[in-house]
């Protein structure tokens, strides 16, 4: 199974954080699974750590391959499918995973509840 996970998951994974429900925590830990994060997902996070609202640890890239966790590059279709998604979710960043998960078929680990507007496979946090 290929899962692409939101950043508040990476973030609970990575901080051991008992938010994650043991589904989540199943499945993203299951040596079947392919688990990406989007190159939004870091995006959104040096943001905010530049903003003072996120710790981040410094070596976030490698931390992702000790985990195994693929980064998914944005590109120009997925920026494309971004304005073609209804409008129900204002975050650019949660928009974009909605439209890679969406183009590269893979499942969206989330909590977030303005996902299940959309048509993508979302796996609740």
């Amino acid at each position: 199974m290929q899962f692409l996970i939101d950043t508040h998951i990476l973030l609970w994974w990575l901080g051991n954080s008992p938010r994650l429900s043991a589904e989540v925590r199943e499945m993203i830990a299951n040596p079947e699974s392919f688990v990406f994060v989007s190159a939004a997902t870091v995006w959104e996070m040096s943001i905010k750590r530049g903003l003072g609202k996120l710790s981040v640890p410094d070596n976030l890239l490698e931390m992702l391959k000790v985990h195994q966790f693929e980064v998914l590059n944005i590109t120009a279709e997925h920026g494309l499918r971004v304005g073609e998604l209804p409008e129900y979710h204002k975050d650019p960043f949660d928009r974009m995973l909605i439209a890679q998960a969406q183009m590269e078929g893979f499942m969206l680990i989330s909590g977030d509840r303005k996902f299940e507007q959309y048509d993508v496979s979302l796996l609740k946090a």
